[in-house]
């Protein structure tokens, strides 16, 4: 029973970067382009992959990413039901930079929504990417392949989560006003946090840093003061020297746990020996990470087997849809012989005749398709 679905694609395994940004479709021109020129299919592009799902033949997908400046060395091409195996393992997370990770199910989802907007979807690929989706969702609830921290943004937030339980109205100091900064404060965020704190080396970027995030900004100068506010240092500044010494901690009287994950380090090593103060590294949170992620990997096997189920649900339904389509087929053959046959007959007759006709056609269809 073939399954005529193609896959095209490149992705992190097989392409560099480079190569990637030039295969990638923007949703507001290239995406509905491509899909105007392929027909039907659908479109997964993220930053780590793009991928072209139709029905029929691979050839105009391959086209398309080659005039894009993707060499044929750079692509997968696969078909039939290893399409559906590749995108189950892409929905699960197993395909992903990091296992387990959970955008890129939305993703899946999107690019589901987007090309039903464009109307490029059929029958076999809408069934495809909503069992995938279905797929996606049981792998997460159903295993522990999205458990745990796997980048060290989440692990600090763990860890944070671990000391404190709740973090709703902490004070949390954060140094430097980089990418790392922002993502740990997003998480924060959403943790309910009360003040947040950010110290950066030049204010202006701090100050548009906390007034994207509802914080508060401090230059360098203000460190002192900080650290004798807050509750939480996170620090991952961009800084050649530690920027948190001993002697730069006030007396206090509750503790303060501080999180370095700047490299080179921010906060001097014999911080952590001071009473009261609590010291995590970016070792102790890599430790963390590769603890999670080899947790991880343990329930892939877990994760298959519902691919492997979810795959023979969709072989079911596709023998149904075969016998669906040839029953349709059918029936509009007999009802044309039918007309030619009695020209003058009402429309009603034309139908009554034809069905009578497709009755025994129709069993013997169904009688083939069962196992």
């Amino acid at each position: 029973m073939a399954l005529p679905l193609y896959l095209v694609g490149l992705s992190h395994k097989t392409a560099p970067v480079e190569v990637r940004e030039r295969a990638a479709l923007d949703p507001a021109v290239a995406l509905p382009a491509a899909l105007r020129r392929l027909g039907k299919a659908v479109v997964l592009s993220t930053c780590n992959r793009t991928e072209i799902y139709g029905v029929g033949a691979p050839e105009e997908a391959k086209a398309l990413l080659r005039e894009r400046g993707v060499e044929p060395r750079y692509l997968y091409v696969k078909e039939g039901m290893e399409v559906l195996r590749h995108l189950f393992r892409v929905a699960a997370g197993l395909d992903s930079l990091v296992v387990g990770e959970a955008q890129i199910l939305g993703q899946v989802r999107e690019a589901l929504f987007l090309a039903r907007a464009h109307k490029a979807t059929e029958s076999l690929l809408e069934k495809a990417f909503q069992s995938a989706i279905a797929l996606g969702k049981r792998a997460r609830s159903e295993t522990a392949i999205g458990a745990g921290a796997v980048s060290v943004a989440y692990a600090a937030l763990d860890l944070a989560q671990a000391v404190y339980g709740d973090l709703t109205g902490l004070t949390v100091a954060v140094l430097g006003a980089g990418e790392m900064a922002e993502l740990f404060l997003t998480h924060l965020r959403a943790h309910g946090v009360g003040r947040v704190l950010v110290v950066n080396r030049t204010a202006e970027r701090a100050k548009a840093l906390a007034e994207r995030l509802g914080g508060e900004a401090f230059a360098l100068e203000a460190l002192p003061q900080v650290l004798a506010e807050a509750d939480l240092v996170v620090a991952s500044a961009a800084a050649p020297h530690y920027l948190v010494r001993p002697e730069d901690l006030p007396r206090r009287a509750k503790p303060l746990f501080l999180i370095d994950i700047a490299l080179p380090r921010n906060i001097d090593p014999r911080v952590g020996r001071l009473p009261h103060a609590y010291l995590y590294n970016l070792d102790d949170l890599q430790r963390v990470v590769e603890k999670n992620l080899k947790a991880r990997l343990g329930e892939v096997p877990k994760v298959e087997a519902l691919i492997e189920k979810a795959l023979g649900d969709y072989l079911e339904w596709y023998a149904g849809h075969r016998v669906r389509e040839a029953i349709r087929a059918l029936e509009e053959r007999l009802l044309r012989e039918v007309a030619k046959e009695f020209p003058h007959a009402d429309p009603l007759t034309w139908h009554k005749e034809a069905g009578r006709r497709a009755h025994p056609l129709i069993l013997a269809l169904k009688a083939q398709a069962r196992p």
